[in-house]
Parts: C-alpha cells; structure tokens; sequence
C-alpha cells in the first residue's frame, strides 16, 4: 500500500486528498466523502483494508475541513458546492469513472454527484442522508454561530455522536468515534448542517446515471430509514440497504466495513452486466 497527500490548488486556496493506492488494483477508484464538520481521518480503519482489497482511495477533506483551506467566500453552505469541488479534485488527479461513496453530508452530496454528473461516475453509494431537507433547526443553528461556548460545543458533539452509534459497537469503539468528532470546528459544522437543512436533491433523482445503493441505519436518530429507501425508489438503477444495529457512521462503527462495502459494489457491477 502506497499512501501519498495532494495539496491541489482550487478557487486560489489549498485543497488536501489523500490518495492511499493497493499494492495489487483491481481497477476501480473510491472517492470517500466524510461527514459534517469532519475531515478524511473518518476513513482511516476503512482504507486500509479497502486497499487490500485491491481498491484505490480518494479521500479529501472538504473546504475548511481537516487539512483544507477555506473557501475564498468562508464557510461553505451550499453543498452543491461541495460537489462541484470534488469534481475539480478528479479533474487535477485525473481520475475517471470512480465509485462516489459517501455518509451523512457525503452520502447527500454524492447523491447530487451521481445526478448532475452521473456519466463520471461508475457507481455510487449513499449512506445516512436524506434526499430532502435534513431535519435540524436553522434557526437554532445560526443562534449556535453567536453564543455557544465552547465547551458546551465540545460536549455536544460528543454526547450527539455516541446517540447515533449503533447498538452493535463496542463501548471503547464508540467512545473513540465521538471524541475524534469532537475535533471539529463549529464554524465549519454548523455551515455544513445548514447545508443539509437547505439543500434538497429530491427533485434531481430521476436524473443519475450511475447505479447507486441507498444506506440506511436502524440505530440512527437523525435520518429516517423510510425516506432513505423512497429515494431508491425514485431512482431507475437504486437499491437500498438496511443496517440492523448500525447507526449513522457505518464506516466507522463496522469493523467489516470494507467487505460489506465491496459487497455492495459488486452487486452493482453484477447488474451493469
């Protein structure tokens, strides 16, 4: 396994990819996309034996995420925007035809990815996300921006995180998710969740191109199994998948994570031929 960083310069600031390539490829390249007010470090257990799994994988930190820079505008609210920036990355890196696969704010901007840009994708998976509006408070969230402090944040996001890990995951692994959550900047997050609250891809469903699994967790309290398995309705090559004991992390709560990922995939592949 080969691990190298990308430092691409887009919009006039420094964008971060890491780029984790297998020993033996089976030809196909991920492009990971994390979760609100999160960087690539999510990946790190999935990578890895995704790459012995011959996989090759694109994992950036979003604008103002982890390694990046910020946007030129700031804090990004548009996801949109986000997708349209992933698409740069492939373009500098020369990369065509990945597998889009993404969680929470990933899985709703690889939803868009696979709509408006379909044809340059081969296949794409979205985990915990609402094609609509996600459920959160707008107004509770710009509030957040003006006077919460800083440890109640801290807090916040720890105590949210360990609610919607499954009931499958062991204390110690569960307890390791929320603190590594905590590292976000709440700037960034709360930007990104007014993002998931605005933005609405139900609309453009009928337009991707690629075949795309929609994922569901059973333990997850932010979105709903029901409207996650409608959006695979509306869409001619969907599939939906149901998590039993999961919640909204499924690439951090699974230890198998990469096998049941390839599994996904190949399910896809099989109906492409």
């Amino acid at each position: 396994m080969k691990i190298t960083a990308h430092h691409l310069g887009i919009e006039g600031r420094t964008g971060f990819v890491q780029d984790v390539e297998p020993d033996i490829s089976n030809g196909t390249t991920l492009l990971l996309i994390h979760t609100a007010g999160q960087s690539g470090v999510q990946w790190r257990h999935a990578v890895r034996a995704l790459a012995r799994l011959g996989y090759r994988a694109l994992v950036p930190d979003l604008p103002g995420h982890g390694h990046s820079e910020p946007a030129p505008s700031g804090a990004v609210r548009d996801l949109g925007h986000y997708a349209d920036w992933l698409v740069e990355v492939l373009a500098r890196l020369d990369v065509t035809r990945p597998v889009a696969v993404g969680c929470s704010i990933g899985g709703k901007i690889v939803q868009d990815l696979a709509a408006r840009y379909g044809t340059r994708f081969s296949a794409a998976v979205s985990m915990c996300a609402e094609s609509g509006p996600g459920r959160v408070k707008l107004h509770a969230l710009e509030r957040e921006l003006e006077d919460s402090a800083a440890a109640a944040r801290t807090d916040r996001t720890h105590l949210g995180t360990r609610a919607v890990v499954g009931r499958n995951v062991d204390r110690d692994r569960a307890e390791l998710i929320a603190r590594m959550h905590c590292r976000e900047d709440p700037l960034v997050s709360n930007s990104d969740l007014i993002g998931w609250g605005t933005h609405d891809v139900r609309r453009l469903l009928g337009d991707i191109q690629c075949p795309i699994t929609f994922v569901a967790g059973e333990d997850d309290l932010w979105v709903d199994p029901v409207s996650v398995a409608e959006s695979a309705r509306r869409v001619a090559d969907g599939r939906y998948v149901f998590l039993e004991g999961y919640g909204h992390y499924p690439m951090e709560e699974m230890s198998d994570f990469a096998d049941v990922l390839d599994g996904w995939l190949r399910d896809m592949m099989k109906r492409e031929l």
